[in-house]
């Protein structure tokens, strides 16, 4: 698969899989960024895409991630390690990026509570300290700023998007008011399971089964909205672009309270 244009120097290689999880290439070669890292499955398939867009010895500056879920950061150590570039998200984002059990029980949607904490805590502390660590971004990762500008990302803001996770991010473009949201906003039904079958599209807040607070989640929905972007990207599902999608943002909005 080769990354598309959606906007002016924005890439979007997706939607992957059954998921229809996107990762961007914001920049170009002279100063590239990767937004989310999709899959740990993912590493290759991105290499690739980069070497297409930008050349085989050109590598991205940074990796961005919206937020520390597999799906987002799966493959995000890997290319890390291979491009000598560090990962950035939110501080509040950095103890579930670095692997800590505290916090993720802390933090837990429903599926985590409901499964995968229990079946951690079944397995003993000196397993699961080993699984958490082969998944942890403690080598690379870094805690940005979220009052500046985007790391390696002239004119893109970070907006705090809290309620998926304490400390998603999106990142928002005001000179032509692209947007990228990460799950705080998606375009594809993941809130049901014929959606996700059906790849069926959509606006659709973050996926019920994985976020930790819906309260902060509808809030950062008309935070988002208010924005009023041109380009809506999306973690999942594809891109919306064209005249309506401020509008249809705001009806969604409106439709969650």
């Amino acid at each position: 698969m080769i990354a598309w244009e959606i906007a002016p120097q924005v890439h979007c290689l997706g939607p992957l899989g059954r998921t229809q999880t996107n990762v961007y290439f914001v920049g170009t070669a002279a100063s590239c960024v990767l937004v989310d890292t999709a899959w740990t499955k993912d590493g290759s398939l991105i290499r690739r895409a980069a070497a297409h867009l930008f050349g085989a010895d050109v590598a991205p500056t940074a990796i961005l991630l919206t937020h520390a879920h597999p799906d987002h950061a799966g493959s995000a150590r890997e290319l890390a390690l291979g491009w000598d570039c560090p990962v950035y998200v939110h501080p509040l984002e950095l103890p579930l990026a670095t692997g800590d059990f505290t916090a993720m029980s802390a933090y837990a949607g429903p599926l985590d509570s409901w499964v995968i904490l229990p079946m951690l805590r079944l397995i003993g502390q000196r397993r699961r300290h080993s699984i958490l660590a082969r998944s942890s971004l403690m080598p690379v990762v870094r805690a940005l700023d979220p009052d500046s500008e985007a790391p390696g990302l002239p004119g893109w803001q970070c907006i705090p998007t809290p309620g998926h996770t304490p400390g998603h991010l999106s990142f928002f473009r005001s000179s032509d008011r692209i947007l990228i949201t990460g799950d705080a906003v998606v375009t594809i039904e993941l809130n049901s399971l014929s959606g996700l079958l059906r790849h069926r599209r959509g606006l659709c807040g973050p996926p019920w089964y994985t976020t930790w607070n819906h309260s902060a989640a509808r809030e950062s929905i008309r935070t988002l909205a208010g924005l009023e972007p041109t380009v809506l990207a999306s973690g999942h599902g594809r891109p919306l672009i064209g005249e309506g999608t401020s509008g249809a943002l705001r009806e969604f909005a409106e439709r969650v309270g």
